[in-house]
């Protein structure tokens, strides 16, 4: 019986040394392994064995922890006082300096976070601390990173959570955003109406310029189609012209063509050239003639017309006139028989009219021929024919 028990002792003390001397690393961890007070070595996860009451396994984890950093008051720049609040992310990067290097690494962490923040936010004013979060974050890792690297361990991130400025600080700021909100939305009205007057503006300034342009091409169709209108007509008239002209022509060459077919005599001649003659006296008007004196007989390139003997040949003296002469008899008289010439021009001058002429002019002087009643009622004396 006493064997029994001895045996169930001993098998209970087995049992509690096995129990003892098996450990388990789980994935995440890392073992440190201390055999009489002192490090030995660093075990991976898995199954391992020790030797009870020598070695003693520490396990480390190794995942990534979070820490939040209690809620501080912080200073900043422009003397505001602030309360602020982070949480920082950590990861474990050698098991042995985070177990033998610091005592607390938690309350280290978060003093070394509150004294890193009063002294970041505090160099930057209330203003920037609101709107550079990030900047703030990466002084803060930067510098947090540094001081636990001997701690084996490397600062991931660092967030802040909240910047609470003070209540009349933030009554303050909410009356300044209103003010800002308010001059932005008088700011953008007034944008948008002088958007819209300077639209009105261009609107009108195409309108008024293609009203301008329609004016002006108006205009130009309307010249250009006044000016077609007029050529058409010059044209027509220059057609009617030529057209009169040539009939004209034809009728002069046609009568011209009648008086040399009817071979005229001399004195149906001298009728005509007299009945022209009236035809250009006729007026108020003086004419004058120039006609040279022929000293004998009368050269062949004189007019048989206005043949005008010399005033040597013929000192008589006219008799007055009545009123009742007409205008050719006041003029013109038949030329005596007695002053013909022998010349084939001297049968057509026998019965042609003379015009009269000043015997104290010289030969070659002008012939004057006055239609006015005047000149026509009173002869003047001395004229010889």
């Amino acid at each position: 019986m006493a064997g029994l028990i001895v045996l169930g002792v001993v098998a209970f003390v087995l049992f509690i040394f096995v129990m003892q001397a098996v450990k388990i690393v789980h994935p995440y961890q890392r073992g440190l392994i201390e055999q009489l007070g002192r490090y030995k070595t660093t075990t991976d996860p898995g199954l391992k064995m020790i030797v009870p009451i020598i070695q003693k396994l520490i396990r480390v984890d190794m995942r990534e922890q979070v820490i939040d950093v209690p809620p501080q008051e912080v200073i900043t720049k422009d003397n505001v006082t602030v309360t602020v609040d982070a949480v920082i992310y950590y990861e474990p990067t050698d098991p042995q300096r985070l177990v033998y290097n610091v005592a607390n690494f938690i309350l280290a962490i978060t003093k070394l976070a509150q004294t890193n923040l009063r002294n970041v936010i505090g160099d930057m004013s209330l203003d920037a601390a609101l709107t550079s979060r990030d900047t703030v974050n990466v002084q803060l890792r930067q510098v947090l990173d540094d001081a636990t690297d001997k701690w084996g361990v490397r600062v991931v991130r660092v967030e802040i959570q909240r910047i609470d400025p003070p209540t009349d600080v933030m009554d303050a700021m909410h009356e300044q955003m209103k003010a800002e909100r308010t001059r932005r939305a008088v700011v953008l009205e007034a944008d948008g109406h002088r958007e819209a007057a300077i639209a009105r503006a261009e609107g009108e300034k195409q309108s008024r310029i293609l009203h301008a342009e329609g004016v002006k091409q108006e205009a130009v169709l309307h010249a250009e189609g006044e000016a077609q209108a007029i050529r058409e007509v010059a044209d027509a008239d220059r057609f009617r012209e030529e057209t009169v002209a040539l009939g004209e022509a034809e009728a002069v060459r046609s009568v011209y063509q009648a008086i040399h077919d009817g071979n005229p005599t001399p004195d149906l001649l001298a009728i005509k050239y007299l009945e022209a003659l009236g035809v250009v006296a006729d007026g108020s008007a003086t004419k004058i003639f120039r006609r040279r004196w022929a000293r004998s007989a009368p050269s062949p390139s004189c007019s048989a017309a206005t043949t005008v003997r010399p005033p040597q040949q013929s000192r008589r003296r006219q008799p007055p006139r009545t009123k009742s002469t007409s205008r050719s008899q006041a003029l013109t008289e038949p030329v005596p028989s007695g002053t013909s010439s022998s010349s084939p021009s001297s049968s057509s001058t026998r019965s042609q009219p003379h015009m009269r002429a000043s015997s104290d002019r010289p030969s070659s002087g002008p012939l004057a021929i006055s239609s006015s009643p005047a000149a026509r009622r009173t002869p003047p004396r001395g004229r010889y024919t």
